[in-house]
């Protein structure tokens, strides 16, 4: 789709707002324990909170390790792509797992990847992700593990690419299906839908937000679905800065 720089930020008080955090709110790091929130960037999120605006994290963390990189912050949050999501009145809404038949796969996986050093294994519990940034003569590899495992699990795992990852993430779970049962729950219901992301795993994001005449915004380089674009993690603080101008 063709995108464009956003002309404005828009007026918060009408909107909703939707954030992923790798690539958007924080700077991609070698080792995805690296990564932080820069301190304008959590400021900003904090006084939209401050004053009402509806704003939630949805990212392929697990929840935990979002209201760490968010301290103090606890926001309303859907982690592993939507697997994990807390509401606005803090109410957990997971998906139903199976999580003894995850536990046998996660150490299945950890087996099959400790046949090759510089392939980093991310075990989320109920997520799995493979890690070829620091290695990547493994890409090759690591594509085939990811799908060799998601056709003999197929009926608990779905496979996402992103970037310098292959991750297997529990079926069902999608960013654009979260996005659109926060818009279902107050105080998000009526307003809005403006959601920001960089990689593959928030396209179905970016899909339900134009269905529903929001602003999607994708983060960096590439192809997208998003109708909007800012080049960086930078600019995302710099849009941020003019939305908080236009604050009452």
């Amino acid at each position: 789709m063709d995108d464009q720089q956003p002309s404005a930020a828009p007026a918060p008080q009408r909107c909703a707002f939707f954030f992923d955090v790798d690539g958007t709110l924080a700077e991609i790091q070698p080792r995805p324990e690296r990564v932080f929130v820069p301190p304008t960037i959590l400021a900003a999120l904090q006084r939209l909170h401050a004053a009402a605006i509806p704003i939630a994290v949805i990212s392929g963390r697990p929840l935990q390790q979002l209201d760490r990189l968010l301290a103090p912050l606890r926001l309303p949050a859907a982690g592993v792509h939507g697997a994990e999501r807390r509401a606005a009145d803090g109410a957990p809404r997971d998906l139903a797992l199976d999580h003894a038949q995850l536990q046998r796969i996660g150490a299945e996986l950890a087996q099959a990847c400790a046949d090759h050093p510089g392939l980093l294994l991310e075990n989320k519990g109920i997520a799995f992700a493979l890690h070829f940034r620091l290695a990547p003569q493994l890409e090759q590899t690591a594509a085939e593990l990811a799908h060799d495992f998601a056709r003999r699990y197929g009926e608990l795992l779905s496979l996402q690419p992103g970037k310098c990852v292959f991750e297997l993430k529990p079926r069902g779970a999608s960013k654009g299906e979260v996005i659109r049962a926060f818009m279902a729950e107050p105080p998000f219901h009526g307003q809005v839908p403006v959601f920001l992301g960089d990689d593959l795993t928030d396209e179905a994001g970016f899909a339900v937000v134009n269905a529903l005449g929001g602003h999607s915004i994708k983060v960096g380089e590439g192809p997208t679905q998003a109708r909007e674009r800012l080049a960086s993690v930078t600019a995302v603080d710099e849009w941020l800065q003019r939305l908080l101008a236009a604050l009452p």
